[in-house]
């Protein structure tokens, strides 16, 4: 069997190559939408797994930003500077949640990993908080979120964040899918169509548990008061 995480076009490829062969993806988009399953309670077909619904989360992030930072009018996302469907989708979920929250949006585009410049953006535009788009360039390497949060940190800058690790390192705060329970169900799929259950009769797992981190240190340096109920809301406060 083949087994793709990351960009849902690994998933693609793998069932252009195949259509015998079972696939067991790990995706933050809609499956539906690059062809890979029928339905999702009826893939259909070679193909099944699991989505942690980044265009869902959108929405919450940047309700929850708000409600550290009410008095922001103009929010920046932080995504690469490309012309792929996956980022100009993304771009258009995160305008439409601005638009329904009376919110300006401004897209920060980073060219060649230049976060220095995307930063420079921000000013000139007097954003007064920041969305970090979820995608495998800003999260997967350590010093690409080492530097995100330093430049959040220097400009001063509330941030949210679609992974833990940036609000371990000093981010603001983090809300996501549970990554360790979605791996676990792709591990689960795994093993029970290597039993013999076909993908086609497997549903497509969408999250359920999700965690909001938040580091109550980075607050405090940016003179923001958390409120009791948010940090209740928490899943796990960081002194």
């Amino acid at each position: 069997m083949i087994i793709t995480s990351g960009s849902p076009y690994a998933a693609v490829a793998a069932k252009a190559a195949t259509s015998t062969t079972p696939i067991v993806f790990m995706i933050s988009e809609d499956p539906m939408e690059y062809g890979l399953v029928a339905s999702f309670n009826r893939p259909g077909g070679n193909v099944t797994g699991v989505t942690f619904l980044t265009a869902e989360l959108m929405g919450k992030r940047l309700n929850l930003l708000l409600e550290l930072v009410p008095q922001a009018t103009t929010v920046g996302y932080l995504c690469p500077s490309s012309g792929e469907p996956i980022v100009q989708a993304r771009i258009n979920d995160m305008l439409a949640a601005g638009r329904a929250l009376g919110r300006k949006i401004v897209v920060l585009g980073v060219h060649r990993l230049d976060f220095e410049a995307a930063f420079g953006t921000l000013v000139e535009q007097g954003v007064g908080a920041l969305i970090v788009g979820n995608y495998t360039l800003f999260g997967a390497s350590p010093s690409n979120r080492d530097k995100i949060v330093e430049l959040a940190a220097r400009h001063k800058v509330p941030a949210i964040y679609f992974d833990r690790r940036f609000s371990d390192n000093g981010g603001l705060m983090s809300y996501e899918a549970s990554q360790t329970e979605q791996g676990r169900n792709a591990g689960r799929y795994t093993g029970r169509i290597l039993k013999g259950e076909k993908p086609a009769d497997l549903p497509v797992m969408q999250p359920t548990k999700f965690e909001l981190v938040i580091n109550m240190k980075t607050a405090k340096a940016l003179g923001i008061e958390v409120p009791i109920s948010m940090q209740m809301l928490a899943d796990e406060v960081i002194e």
